[in-house]
């Protein structure tokens, strides 16, 4: 069985890249920060009415990236850009530039959330780092070696990270 637009021939980027290690390695950092934090060493537990403040950020934080991650992944047409070696930048990638790692991001920050731990709150800091680190070295030189200047600029003004306006 063959998955769609996985391999085509002439394709210069691989459709998956390094996303699942990206967010697998933030999901790591976060279950293992969560264990450490919540049930080993028992610190930064919060109590009302930070439990419901912070179930409600976490909530809304997961479907804001579940939402993020829905667009980029599932509705912005990117396999076929991959497979065309086309830049995508219409749609929510005129907003941010990985929204599928953003979406991921936001909904792992969510789900930390959800265990009211202030501690807690150091693990997006720590993610983030990851999720940058790996991009810089990783996709962000693959595509400006593909795209040179039109990636650069497209860089220049869309964030790397978090959805906002693009700059002009």
């Amino acid at each position: 069985m063959k998955l769609k637009n996985f391999v085509k021939e002439g394709q210069k980027l691989p459709l998956f890249g390094v996303g699942p290690f990206i967010v697998y390695g933030m999901a790591m950092v976060n279950a293992i920060g969560i264990l450490l934090l919540s049930y080993v060493f028992k610190v930064g537990i919060l109590g009302a009415p930070w439990t419901l403040v912070f179930w409600i950020a976490g909530g809304l934080l997961i479907l804001m990236g579940g939402g993020v991650w829905f667009t980029g992944a599932l509705r912005s047409d990117m396999d076929t850009s991959i497979t065309e070696n086309k830049l995508q930048t219409k749609g929510i990638y005129s907003w941010v530039r990985n929204p599928m790692y953003s979406g991921c991001w936001m909904m792992i920050v969510g789900t930390t959330l959800m265990w009211h731990n202030a501690w807690t709150l150091v693990l997006p800091l720590i993610d983030w780092a990851i999720m940058t680190i790996a991009l810089i070295n990783t996709e962000e030189k693959w595509l400006l070696d593909l795209y040179g200047k039109e990636y650069a600029e497209y860089k220049r003004r869309v964030n790397r990270c978090i959805p906002w306006f693009p700059k002009k």
